[in-house]
């Protein structure tokens, strides 16, 4: 790890940091419209069928993956601080309004910084509530899904520079 991620604790914690070559401008879109988050957000062979995005501290951050076997998974949580192009923190231990779940599994924040001369720093932490809920995410694939979907955004994204609006 490259960079120091605040409060990071290594038991409970895992990061994900890869300098790209699109501007964080693009990333935001990428995170927060859904109608782009659809199309990058679950490493293939899963789908994202539907997101919504209220951006906006105990605003709603919601999306429904799809699996190659059937699977389906419903995400619901809450975004707890909005940077515009720069940062995303959001959980699924509370939902819209800051009130709790019953199903927390991480708190995730999402950090773009530009780069010198082009593109963007990009790290995403995954915080997680015990050790146990580490481990499920670490056998989840965490890494590679994580890289995949980054890479699934980059190349999305730029074809989409032109309609950011």
């Amino acid at each position: 790890m490259t960079h120091i991620v605040e409060n990071f604790d290594s038991k409970l914690d895992l990061v994900f940091e890869r300098d790209v070559d699109i501007a964080p401008e693009l990333i935001w879109a990428a995170w927060t419209k859904p109608e782009h988050l659809v199309h990058w957000f679950t490493p293939v062979p899963w789908k994202t069928l539907e997101a919504e995005c209220d951006v906006r501290p105990g605003g709603l951050f919601r999306s429904v993956m799809a699996g190659p076997n059937g699977e389906r998974h419903e995400n619901i949580g809450t975004y707890l601080e909005v940077v515009a192009h720069r940062r995303l923190c959001w959980t699924d231990a509370l939902g819209p309004g800051y009130r709790p779940t019953s199903n927390a599994f991480v708190t995730a924040v999402v950090s773009m910084e530009p780069l010198p001369g082009g593109g963007t720093r990009y790290i995403a932490c995954a915080r997680h509530k015990d050790e146990a809920t580490v481990q499920a995410h670490i056998a989840m694939g965490f890494k590679d899904g994580w890289g995949k979907a980054l890479d699934q955004l980059v190349a999305y994204m730029k074809t989409q520079s032109g309609s950011l609006s």
